[in-house]
């Protein structure tokens, strides 16, 4: 899988449905907001849940640098920019409230 591939852009994480970055050095996809990782085996991404597994503090800083790189050579994945919800709602200056997903049922 390649940083600009149509199918990276389509992808999610399993948990909170947000994008996911390509960490090609690991042959693995991230989640920033998360802290996620979830491997690549044989070109296959493993989008359990259960595959994930979450990363550290140095790990994550990490993920940030390469993703900025990538970020810099025209990919739109770089995690840097990435806006997490909760940072979003209340972000206008006004007092935070519950998020509800359109498509969440009742």
């Amino acid at each position: 899988m390649k940083a600009d591939d149509a199918l990276l852009r389509i992808l999610a994480c399993p948990i909170d449905k947000g994008p996911l970055v390509l960490l090609a050095s690991e042959e693995a996809l991230y989640n920033p907001r998360l802290r996620r990782r979830y491997p690549i085996l044989d070109g296959i991404p493993q989008l359990l849940p259960s595959s994930g597994e979450q990363v550290s503090e140095a790990e994550h800083e990490r993920a940030v640098r390469e993703s900025r790189e990538i970020g810099d050579s025209g990919d739109s994945r770089d995690i840097s920019k990435s806006t997490d919800v909760r940072e979003r709602v209340g972000a206008e200056g006004g007092e935070k409230e519950p998020v509800v997903e359109p498509g969440a049922g009742s």
